[in-house]
């Protein structure tokens, strides 16, 4: 029996598969290094070397974001603040939450087909 995906969905495809890659040579790396420091029971994950898959969508993303104003616009699309944003995307010290990721990999896969979700 197979399971039929819808043709939207089939974008991420592509998307996922090349972030799985570099994610997958970034848990290599960092797996040489000292040991990790592990947090607080119950405490959220901090952007940098233990979130490879962040670190790959927060680079294209920033790539992506050229000409004036397209910060500024996609703030908007996201419901968050220019300055959010800015701690996100460019300062890499805040991580969005889940709902905020998936609209972020909708808006990087349309960038990527040469449409403009917003």
């Amino acid at each position: 029996m197979s399971t039929s995906i819808h043709p939207k969905l089939e974008m991420l495809d592509s998307v996922m598969e090349s972030l799985i890659g570099v994610a997958r040579e970034t848990l290599l790396q960092t797996a040489r290094l000292a040991h990790r420091r592990s947090g607080k029971a119950g405490e959220g994950l901090k952007p940098g070397a233990d979130t490879p898959l962040w670190n790959e969508l927060r680079r294209r993303i920033a790539n992506q974001l050229g000409k004036r104003g397209e910060g500024a616009l996609l703030a908007r699309f996201l419901g968050v603040s220019r300055q959010r944003l800015h701690l996100m995307i460019k300062a890499n010290s805040a991580m969005p939450d889940a709902e905020r990721v998936l609209l972020l990999l909708a808006w990087i896969i349309a960038r990527d087909q040469g449409k403009d979700l917003v």
